[in-house]
C-alpha cells in the first residue's frame, strides 16, 4: 500500500473504529481492562540472527506542535523501515489541558493501531487518557497486530499534573510485558526520580524499559541501569534520546530541534555476570565454545564481565546457564535474601518502614515465611 494512501485509511479509520473495524479491543474488553496477546510475529529470525536483536525507534518532540497527522507521518516513515518497537515521548498529543483527554478507543491509539499493524511492530503510545472517573497519564503499549498489550499508569505524576482540572490519579502497578522478543517494562518522566518503581521492574525480569519523558533525564536513568542491569530507552519531548547498556555505560545520546529520531538495536542475548562463584565456570564455556560465545566486556573495577553469541542461533545466556554462571541481577537478589535470612528479618522493610521495631520485623518476615 502507497504511504498517501495509507495515511488517508489510518485517518478515517478513527470513525470506522467505533464500527469494530479497526485491529484494537472491543469496548466490552477495554470496560473489563482485558488485553490482547500479541500477534506471533517474531523480532527476528533464531536461524539467522546474531543474539536476540531488537530495533528500537525513539522519536522525540514536543507534542503540542505536532498534529496527529504529523505523528502518523513520522510513525509510518519509520515503520515502513523496520522496527520492533517505536517509542513516542510523554502526553505525544501534548500537555493536559481540557480538551486533551481521550479514551483508550480514541484517536491517537486508533491511528498508532493501524500503523501498527501496517508495520507489524509494537508502538508506545503515551496519552492523556480518560478512564471512567479517573484522568491517568498513560502509556498504551500496541503489539504487532495493533491491539493493546498492556496500559502502564505513570506511578508519580509530576506537581504540575494534579493542577489539572481534573487531576491525574496515580498508577498503582509497575508490571513488565513480555513481546516475542524479550520481557519490556515502562515507567514515565517523573518516575525516574523513584528507585521503587525501577527495583519491580526488575524484579519482574524486565531486558529493556522504555521511558518516555518531557525531560531527558541523564544520570538519574543511569543509575537504574547501572543497579538493574537493563537497557533503558528514551524519547523526549525536548527533544532528544538517550540509551543506556546493561552496564549502565550510556551508548546513545541524539538530539536534534524539531524532530528527533534515534535508531538502535540491542541485543538482548548478552549478559551480565559478576566474578564471583563464576570465572571458572566462565573459563570453561570460553574454552569450550570458543567459536560460539565470547566475553564482550570485562569490567575489573566492578569485577563485572558481560558474555555475549557470536553465531547465529547461538543463546549466550541459555549456554551460561548450562554452565553454572550466575547472572548479576540474579546473584545480588540471593545474596538479599541469603544476608536477610541470617539477620532474621528483611532490610528493605526497615527501609518502607522506619518506625517498626526489629521485633516486628522479625515477626513480618517470620508471617511472610509461613
Amino acid at each position: 500500500m502507497r504511504r498517501r494512501a495509507f495515511l488517508t485509511k489510518a485517518t478515517m479509520g478513527m470513525a470506522a473504529f467505533t464500527s469494530g473495524a479497526m485491529p484494537i479491543l472491543g469496548a466490552a474488553r477495554l470496560a473489563t481492562g482485558e488485553t490482547a496477546s500479541a500477534a506471533a510475529t517474531p523480532a527476528a529470525d533464531a536461524a539467522t540472527s546474531v543474539g536476540r536483536p531488537v530495533r528500537i525507534v525513539s522519536i522525540g518532540f514536543q507534542g503540542a506542535d505536532m498534529s496527529l497527522d504529523q505523528i502518523v507521518r513520522h510513525v509510518d516513515e519509520e515503520g515502513s523501515r523496520g522496527a520492533d518497537v517505536i517509542v513516542l515521548p510523554e502526553l505525544c498529543r501534548g500537555g493536559q489541558d481540557a480538551s486533551s483527554e481521550e479514551l483508550l478507543h480514541g484517536p491517537t491509539v486508533t491511528a498508532m493501531s493501524a500503523l501498527a499493524l501496517n508495520h507489524r511492530t509494537y508502538i508506545a503510545v503515551p496519552i492523556d487518557r480518560r478512564d471512567s472517573s479517573k484522568r491517568l497519564n498513560t502509556v498504551v503499549l500496541l503489539d504487532r497486530a495493533g491491539h493493546v498489550a498492556c496500559l502502564y499508569n505513570k506511578l508519580f505524576p509530576y506537581w504540575g499534573e494534579y493542577a489539572a482540572h481534573p487531576p491525574v490519579s496515580p498508577g498503582e502497578a509497575a508490571e513488565v510485558y513480555e513481546a516475542d522478543f524479550g520481557r519490556i517494562g515502562i515507567a514515565t518522566c517523573f518516575d525516574a526520580n523513584f528507585p521503587e518503581v525501577w527495583r519491580r521492574l526488575s524484579e519482574q525480569g524486565a531486558e529493556v524499559v522504555i521511558w518516555p519523558s518531557e525531560y531527558s533525564g541523564g544520570s538519574s536513568l543511569q543509575a537504574h541501569a547501572l543497579n538493574h542491569h537493563y537497557y533503558i530507552v528514551t524519547s523526549s519531548a525536548t527533544p532528544d534520546c538517550i540509551v543506556y547498556d546493561i552496564t549502565g555505560e550510556r551508548i546513545l545520546y541524539e538530539s536534534t530541534k524539531d524532530v528527533n529520531v534515534s535508531r538502535i538495536t540491542l541485543d538482548l542475548d548478552r549478559g551480565i555476570y559478576h566474578q564471583n562463584f563464576n570465572l571458572e565456570k566462565r573459563d570453561k564455556l570460553l574454552r569450550e565454545h570458543s567459536l560460539e560465545v565470547a566475553q564482550d566486556k570485562w569490567m575489573s573495577l566492578e569485577q563485572w564481565f558481560v558474555l555475549r553469541a557470536k553465531r547465529p542461533g547461538v543463546r549466550a545466556r541459555e549456554l551460561a546457564q548450562q554452565y553454572g554462571l550466575e547472572e548479576l541481577r540474579h546473584y545480588l537478589e540471593r545474596s538479599r535474601g541469603a544476608i536477610d535470612s541470617r539477620r532474621g528479618w528483611d532490610f528493605t522493610a526497615k527501609v518502607a518502614f522506619p518506625e517498626k521495631t526489629i521485633g516486628e520485623l522479625r515477626a513480618l518476615a517470620s508471617k511472610n515465611n509461613t
